[in-house]
């Protein structure tokens, strides 16, 4: 064409700022760290003690690996977590089909413990105490059985015994609210009762529910029949609480603390425990708890405030 030369000749004085505006070349930089989406292999020695923490089937362990294989890795990372999370999907599948069809004697964990301890108020003593906690999760209930029992005797006297028995199933409606049930039998005499016996009906709430940290809330009526020591029986409707808090600080340290309270017209009731648990080795653990139990009118003879210091070793299976 007659004007392309003419075009070519009007043009060519901009062509170096035309290239200046132009976008700048890439560096000639590796195509690896380029593409790279973090979805390479695991290497062979990271893969084989990633898969060694899945087998043992401890999650803290498997959560600690799998952070040093990102960290020695990076460019495994979403492998890494890939991996990891289909582990725990199946886990938690499988935990799943386990509950839907188990017998009445099965899924039971618990721990047995036994010490001593020392008591201020009625009593001024040593003595020894024993207690069993049973716990049974299916899919839609929670069983809780809990036994416990103090007692000293000091030159042939009995100084103390305390006896209590509890029984909690509660039926979950979602994964933090549930409806429960309770029944209790409690033996006191030095706290001015032989004969105690409670039972509830009410709704629970795990207000939180965490790997480390747990509060479970609960609030219903009651009905409490009270043998009392000076032989006067005493039946009333009372209103039933509880505050159940748990705070795993470090995996072989742990704190508890359980209050539970009766509140009704003649004699109202408030319990609570404070338990300090160290992991020693394997199942073994030890346990200081601090005992406070308020009877508000307690009979003649018997002072409101009983505590109880405990010392105990605690087998858990």
């Amino acid at each position: 064409m007659p004007y392309r030369p003419i075009l070519l000749a009007l043009t060519a004085p901009l062509a170096p700022l035309l290239l200046g505006n132009a976008a700048p070349e890439m560096p000639d930089v590796p195509t690896a760290m380029i593409m790279s989406d973090q979805t390479s292999p695991i290497p062979d020695p990271l893969k084989a003690m990633l898969d060694a923490a899945m087998a043992s089937g401890n999650d803290n362990d498997v959560t600690t690996i799998a952070k040093y294989a990102k960290n020695a890795a990076p460019g495994s990372a979403k492998t890494v977590d890939t991996a990891v999370n289909a582990w725990r999907e199946q886990r938690a599948q499988a935990a799943l089909e386990k509950l839907k069809d188990v017998g009445l004697f099965d899924l039971w964990k618990g721990k047995v413990q036994l010490g001593g301890y020392m008591t201020t108020g009625n009593t001024h003593d040593t003595g020894l105490n024993a207690g069993i906690d049973l716990t049974r999760e299916t899919l839609k209930w929670r069983n809780k059985v809990h036994l416990q029992a103090d007692y000293q005797e000091s030159a042939g006297i009995i100084t103390r015994e305390h006896y209590l028995a509890d029984y909690e199933p509660n039926y979950k409606f979602s994964p933090r609210a549930y409806a429960y049930g309770q029944l209790q039998y409690e033996s006191d005499h030095f706290l001015g009762y032989d004969d105690r016996y409670s039972a509830s009906l009410g709704a629970g709430y795990s207000a939180i529910k965490q790997p480390k940290l747990t509060l479970n809330l609960e609030l219903g009526p009651a009905f409490r029949d009270t043998y009392f020591s000076d032989h006067t029986k005493e039946a009333s409707v009372a209103a039933r609480g509880s505050v159940d808090f748990g705070w795993k600080l470090t995996p072989a340290i742990s704190i508890t603390q359980n209050t539970n309270a009766y509140i009704e017209h003649y004699n109202s009731t408030v319990s609570s425990t404070s338990s300090l648990n160290a992991k020693l080795f394997g199942p073994l653990a030890a346990q200081f708890s601090y005992v406070v139990q308020y009877e508000s009118m307690p009979p003649g003879g018997s002072v409101s405030t009983d505590t109880t210091s405990r010392a105990s070793l605690v087998y858990s299976f």
